[in-house]
């Protein structure tokens, strides 16, 4: 790897789901710098969610040059980027212009497409190569619908006038002046089209939403080089080198680099991941397999979890409940709740991820008496986090067991809602484990930076990393194991309450 002698940062874009952010890493890992815009959402129709690509590329060479005006161009060493996966949009190879806007990962239209494929018994193929399930949340029906949907789209496809690609294709084709259209092989994984065994695009897969391979990126390390920045852009030309979905990112970022490390984030959505290390495990808990990350050109795989409300069931009991004001009041009126409740909510506002893959599914608020109040149903709200977090891990734990590797022991957390002790607490209560909150805990574009800079020799390798992650608090069970069981049984009863599958 190249040597980075001179340079003082790396350039992180973490191009999310309602916003663009660009970051400046130091080589300790400390963030330096930061410009973020808030990207808008798009609902045609219900069910439907989009984003303007051409918004996106904006708002990024923004924040970009937001964060460059801080510094010398010159003493960066490279840019990383991390993305909001499975959204995914096409354009012109030769002029950049999207032909539609972004399919966002939310978007559930292909859900009839999804059906059908089902019904022909395609699902377990589907899961045997890519690790995934046939749902609209990736990004293989997108762009069947695209192909289907957009004038001359399929024709113009097979004459090679088009590009496919996620966010990271669509950023670096923009950033490089088209001169890459490449992919890494994180989002490369939750694309539905991907063999994560053979780690090459499936033919048999390909086939059965006629998509020609000439419309696909190319498909690279998260290490790597990806490109450089066209002139113009920037004061100088700066080196992508490194890419990687946002929560593979995260993992990257909680330096999750041994079988059995296992971390989640809480946004919007709870996505949480444990590395399996070489062994891509078939999953009998409908889990997903994944790649975590491939650097040097050796695969580390791990298994996924993903809740869709996580923090926005703080943002209902604030937006449509009126009980708080503001996410940080959850807190202090969880802690005045009586705690002999049973209230139990269920957050299946927009169905229940996995384990139950349930779009249909309806939220819930069970067990109320009539002294129930707010403390009551805000305290519990934060508790149905901690019970699908619990979901999430006992499915690891006994996937990883079947397969001959150990079960997580502690877990790592990020993401917004952490900052509350509370929920914390009660996490590793309702878990029975550690939960660790970082020093860091901008863990998914830190995570891009260290695989750029790792690349340019701006990083160590994986056990630098390691070294440089830092705890800031633990947080360790105190909840009698029968309380513990008592009250994830309650939560099971609820939840078969909803479940329509």
């Amino acid at each position: 790897m190249a040597e980075s002698g001179g340079k003082a940062y790396v350039l992180s874009i973490d191009q999310g789901t309602t916003s663009t952010r660009a970051l400046l890493f130091d080589s300790k890992g400390t963030p330096v710098q930061v410009a973020q815009k808030e990207l808008p959402q798009i609902f045609p129709n219900d069910g439907w969610v989009e984003h303007d690509g051409n918004q996106i590329w904006a708002d990024t060479l923004e924040v970009c040059r937001q964060v460059l005006s801080k510094v010398k161009a010159h003493e960066v060493a490279a840019i990383g980027i991390t993305n909001q996966r499975e959204t995914s949009l096409i354009w012109d190879r030769a002029t950049g212009v999207p032909l539609h806007n972004a399919i966002v990962w939310q978007d559930r239209r292909t859900a009839d497409l999804c059906a059908r494929l089902k019904s022909e018994g395609k699902e377990a193929i589907v899961q045997e190569k890519t690790g995934l399930l046939l749902d609209p949340y990736f990004s293989g029906t997108k762009l069947a619908w695209l192909l289907d949907k957009v004038d001359g789209a399929r024709d113009r496809a097979k004459k090679g006038e088009l590009c496919f690609g996620t966010i990271d294709s669509w950023l670096v084709y923009n950033l490089t002046g088209g001169a890459s259209h490449v992919t890494d092989a994180t989002n490369a994984s939750r694309t539905l089209l991907f063999n994560i065994d053979t780690q090459d695009w499936d033919d048999e897969i390909l086939s059965w939403f006629d998509i020609p391979r000439s419309l696909l990126p190319e498909v690279k390390d998260c290490c790597a080089a990806f490109g450089e920045t066209a002139s113009g852009l920037f004061d100088v030309s700066l080196p992508i080198t490194g890419i990687a979905g946002d929560q593979q990112a995260a993992t990257v970022g909680q330096a999750c680099f041994q079988p059995g490390m296992m971390k989640s984030t809480y946004g919007t959505g709870c996505f949480a991941l444990v590395n399996t290390g070489s062994a891509h495990v078939h999953s009998q808990n409908r889990l997903l397999a994944t790649v975590a990350y491939r650097i040097g050109g050796d695969v580390t795989y791990a298994l996924e979890g993903s809740i869709f409300m996580a923090g926005a069931t703080i943002q209902w009991l604030r937006d449509e409940m009126k009980f708080i004001t503001s996410a940080e009041e959850s807190e202090a009126l969880a802690k005045q709740a009586n705690p002999d409740s049973q209230a139990i909510v269920v957050p299946a506002f927009t169905g229940l991820g996995a384990p139950y893959w349930d779009p249909n599914a309806r939220g819930a608020v069970l067990g109320m008496t009539r002294d129930t109040g707010a403390p009551e149903i805000v305290r519990a709200a934060l508790e149905s986090v901690s019970y699908q977090t619990r979901d999430l891990m006992d499915a690891m734990g006994a996937d990883m067991e079947a397969a001959g590797l150990s079960a997580p022991s502690e877990l790592r957390v990020d993401g917004g809602m952490v900052a509350n002790d509370w929920f914390a607490q009660n996490l590793s209560d309702l878990l029975g484990r550690p939960v660790v909150r970082p020093v860091v805990q901008e863990t998914t574009a830190l995570g891009a930076a260290y695989l750029a800079g790792m690349q340019v020799g701006f990083f160590g390798g994986q056990d630098s990393v390691s070294a440089q992650w830092q705890q800031e608090a633990r947080f360790d069970a105190v909840m009698d194991e029968g309380t513990r069981d008592s009250r994830y049984g309650r939560w099971k009863d609820a939840v078969g309450r909803v479940l329509t599958v």
